[in-house]
């Protein structure tokens, strides 16, 4: 029986990881939830799924979730630093992590001491400290099993070979919902026609980070710290089927791709399951019904946020963070009106121009670090 947390369970992540959990009631016990805000949800969770402890990061919501649970034998965390504490507080066999954003970071560092593997589907939290992460991680002999679709795809076909054996990382992507809108109709796009991704359903951030390709230039960034590779030999291919997740290309030129259903499901039940492979409830492939398989080159110029990626990438050190802060910054101003779509790049270009870099940053300096990159982001919205 494999204990299991979910943080973010109220998420798109979170609610695929908790259906995956309850087909198979004889594996996985659920001993702690986290949500921000969606009490609602979260409250049902708790009711079908009976964890132990609750963390409410949103700190007035968790007024109304201490109330719905009082006597109920569950205990409450509340806040960001409520949520750390809950990871600190029992050992777990796997953590679930479906938070967006920065904010998963420090969540991360704190369960690290308390986990045996981490079911990873956040990507900033990479970016920003990844060999941070990935130190402690093997300091602890976590094992970090990687949940998003593409990177979950790499994973898969790099263990049919030998990790010392892989030449170049073929990273996929749809596209995106602007794949065939020319780059001159960009500064009419609203944040309703960027969230409409043709492919996913996801929240509204990442969303419109697929929309500007910043998605792609994040999973490049996570890719090299995942795989010990260096950017230059992790390649964007646009595939906008979604059949195939990714490919490893080995020394010997052969190219393992890892195809399947677009259903986030898969992932994170691999992830949960590794290295057995169960029933699972997604319809497979027909291939009879495949009519063709189409990849193509990103456009750098029309989608600028992957060249941005590609040089913090490079420079690597602080500029990651300072990619990722600005972004974040960035893409909620675009989502609450106050930037164009196309402002986005120009905002993270600028941040990422003022910037001195470190070359290894510490946590402190990185926290530091992404307060500067937000506030100078702030400033220039």
């Amino acid at each position: 029986m494999q204990k299991i947390s979910v943080i973010g369970s109220t998420g798109s992540i979170g609610t695929s990881a908790l259906d995956v959990i309850s087909r198979f009631p004889e594996k996985f016990r659920v001993s702690s939830l986290s949500a921000n805000s969606n009490i609602k949800l979260l409250l049902s969770q708790v009711k079908r799924f009976k964890p132990k402890r609750v963390s409410v990061v949103d700190v007035k919501k968790a007024k109304e979730a201490r109330k719905a649970l009082k006597g109920k034998g569950v205990t409450l965390y509340e806040g960001e630093a409520g949520l750390c504490k809950m990871l600190k507080a029992a050992p777990v066999d796997t953590l679930v992590v479906g938070i967006v954003g920065s904010s998963a970071l420090l969540p991360i560092l704190s369960a690290l001491p308390n986990i045996k593997r981490l079911a990873l589907a956040n990507k900033e939290a990479l970016v920003i400290a990844g060999s941070i992460i990935m130190n402690k991680a093997k300091k602890n002999k976590v094992k970090i099993l990687p949940v998003d679709s593409e990177h979950s795809a790499i994973f898969q076909c790099i263990h049919q070979g030998r990790p010392i054996d892989v030449k170049r990382i073929y990273l996929t992507g749809s596209g995106g919902p602007l794949l065939r809108t020319p780059r001159k109709s960009f500064k009419d796009i609203t944040p309703e026609k960027a969230v409409n991704h043709p492919k996913w359903k996801m929240g509204k951030k990442i969303s419109v980070d697929s929309a500007t390709m910043m998605n792609k230039g994040l999973e490049v960034i996570e890719a090299s710290h995942l795989f010990d590779l260096d950017v230059d030999n992790i390649e964007i291919l646009i595939h906008p089927e979604t059949v195939v997740h990714s490919m490893v290309e080995f020394f010997d030129d052969s190219i393992l791709a890892h195809m399947g259903a677009c259903d986030m499901r898969m992932p994170i039940q691999y992830a949960l399951t590794y290295p057995s492979r169960l029933d699972s409830p997604v319809k497979g492939l027909e291939f009879s019904k495949l009519k063709a398989l189409h990849f193509l080159n990103p456009d750098f110029k029309k989608f600028p946020c992957l060249r941005l990626a590609y040089e913090a990438a490079r420079k690597g050190g602080s500029h990651p963070c300072v990619l990722n802060a600005a972004n974040e910054v960035a893409v909620d101003g675009f989502l609450k009106r106050k930037i164009k779509f196309t402002d986005i790049p120009k905002v993270i270009e600028r941040v990422l121009t003022m910037h001195k870099g470190i070359k290894n940053p510490g946590l402190e300096e990185t926290i530091e670090t992404d307060k500067w990159a937000r506030a100078k982001a702030g400033e220039l919205l």
